[in-house]
């Protein structure tokens, strides 16, 4: 496939520091050009624009935001905080891009439950009947889409501050997992998977990418995570204030193709 063009990135309330915008500092490192929609044209946009990104600041609701944004553009990545007009928002990017736009790649980021979902899925929560149902739309638009489909994120405050707070006060871990286990991973190697795939799509349109940590484990074995990453055997003994380390854990992603 060509060398691309202009490509679109929506950027999610994270700024630089979410999926999107760290996609857009790695193609930014690799010569692209790129422009990032913003829905607010703030301190985080400004971050854009100073690693050379042109910024359009719209709602991904509205068709003529939509449109203006994609003009020009050849690839795009879509992604959004969950909302009520989630699904709104994804069938709007779909008709414009159909209308006005040309695309060879649309990335398209949900998350690891729906691929346990079907049609008749009732048990999920109504943010993952939003994602699987946006899936839908996309799939059904005939637009050369690609699915990324990361599990729970390891930078999540659940993994980070909240864990830190009670790691700190009594060398325990509390998230809400009980006996289940999880297999999180960090936003950075999910960015890595997003921008190889719109710097060279050719070979993925069509497919669904699973992205996962290294292994999935319970809370016991998260916790001696946490204590390897504090370098103690027990979590008891020594508590860590300082978790940021943990993110080493998960340096390469496990990518599960269908």
């Amino acid at each position: 496939m060509a060398e691309p063009g202009l490509i679109l990135v929506t950027v999610a309330g994270g700024g630089v520091g979410g999926v999107g915008g760290k996609v857009v500092a790695l193609l930014r490192q690799r010569g692209r050009a790129l422009r990032a929609m913003a829905h607010h044209d703030d301190d985080r946009a400004d971050a854009l624009r100073a690693l050379g990104t042109d910024v359009v600041v719209g709602d991904l609701t509205r068709p003529a935001d939509v449109a203006t944004a994609l003009d020009s553009v050849q690839r795009m990545f879509f992604s959004m905080s969950l909302a009520p007009s989630y699904l709104e928002a994804t069938a709007t990017v779909a008709t414009v891009a159909r209308a006005v736009g040309a695309l060879d790649a649309l990335v398209a980021m949900s998350q690891l439950t729906v691929s346990q979902m079907d049609a008749l899925s009732m048990s999920e929560s109504h943010h993952q009947r939003l994602h699987w149902l946006s899936e839908q739309v996309l799939n059904w638009s005939g637009l050369p889409v690609v699915h990324v489909r990361p599990t729970v994120f390891l930078d999540n405050p659940l993994f980070t501050t909240l864990a830190a707070r009670s790691i700190a006060d009594s060398g325990t871990i509390r998230l809400p997992f009980g006996t289940g286990r999880t297999s999180p991973i960090t936003t950075d190697d999910v960015a890595r998977v997003v921008a190889t795939i719109l710097t060279d799509p050719g070979p993925y349109i069509g497919r669904v990418f699973e992205l996962t940590g290294p292994r999935s484990q319970d809370m016991n074995g998260v916790a001696e995570e946490y204590a390897r990453a504090g370098q103690t055997s027990y979590l008891r003994r020594r508590p860590v204030g300082d978790v940021g380390r943990a993110s080493s854990l998960t340096r390469r992603a496990r990518i599960v193709r269908r």
